[in-house]
């Protein structure tokens, strides 16, 4: 299975938190807790995949990385 980085945040102005994933343009989900947001984070990734297959568009490969992750040379 691919692995995306999944950013999640706490989100004032929403009263919850925003799962995203940057790789997949337009994919996130709220939650009141983190992990409910990652779990609904789970079924919009699914069905962002499901829609861009049938509509025939590419699906990216991860690449996003915080800059924690990417190595400082």
């Amino acid at each position: 299975m691919t692995e995306y980085h999944i950013n999640i945040f706490y989100s004032k102005e929403d009263g919850g938190y925003i799962a995203d994933i940057p790789d997949l343009i337009s994919c996130s989900a709220f939650g009141e807790t983190p992990e409910e947001a990652l779990a609904e984070l789970g079924r919009a990734k699914a069905a962002w995949l499901q829609a861009a297959r049938e509509a025939g568009k590419p699906i990216p490969r991860p690449r996003y990385r915080p800059a924690i992750y990417q190595a400082v040379g």
